[in-house]
């Protein structure tokens, strides 16, 4: 898969998931973004095997990209 260009909506995402997991509409509110915006981003990180869905809305960090390898 290619990678991942992240922009600031991904590392706000990331940087709450590194404490523990958390929803969409909470990073949207904590950080002034949609839902819908965050949402998307999520899923694309998703699709990228970084975080994973563990229920309806509730998303855990697998692996960081920022990170290297």
């Amino acid at each position: 898969m290619e990678e991942i260009h992240l922009n600031p909506t991904d590392h706000a995402a990331l940087d709450m998931l590194q404490e523990g997991r958390c929803t969409a509409a909470y990073i949207a509110e904590e950080h002034d973004y949609t839902r819908q915006n965050v949402r998307n981003r999520l899923n694309r990180l998703v699709e990228h095997g970084y975080i994973e869905r563990v229920h309806k809305g509730l998303y855990e960090l697998v692996e960081d990209p920022r990170h290297d390898k």
